[in-house]
């Protein structure tokens, strides 16, 4: 059984804290089943957009593992907010979740391999 988002969020969240980082929630999706976004900020202003990954890079032996992959890397602040813009459309129950790592090259979630 896959952990509810909002549960998920709340560990990502501890985790990033209790390496150094900062992170806070911008839009409260779905407590059980919403999407989660997250953009990643490093301290040299760049920013990348993480979304779900599709179903078929789930593994057959970890279904209910959430996965996601890069959607977009940019400087530009308003790509990236053109980009959630067309994904409130289509699921407004999304979480938006903006992070800033403690530790460069932390594994903070999983993503998928290609």
């Amino acid at each position: 059984m896959r952990v509810t988002s909002d549960l998920w969020v709340a560990a990502l969240l501890r985790r990033i804290f209790s390496e150094g980082g900062f992170g806070a929630v911008l839009r409260r999706g779905g407590d059980s089943a919403g999407a989660i976004f997250i953009v990643m900020r490093d301290r040299m202003g760049e920013a990348v957009l993480y979304g779900p990954a599709p179903q078929t890079g789930y593994d057959d032996a970890k279904p209910d593992d959430r996965l996601f992959v890069e959607l977009m890397k940019t400087t530009e602040e308003t790509r990236i907010d053109e980009r959630l813009a067309k994904e409130m459309r289509f699921d407004p129950d999304l979480w938006l979740v903006e992070v800033e790592p403690g530790k460069p090259g932390a594994d903070l979630f999983p993503l998928m391999k290609s």
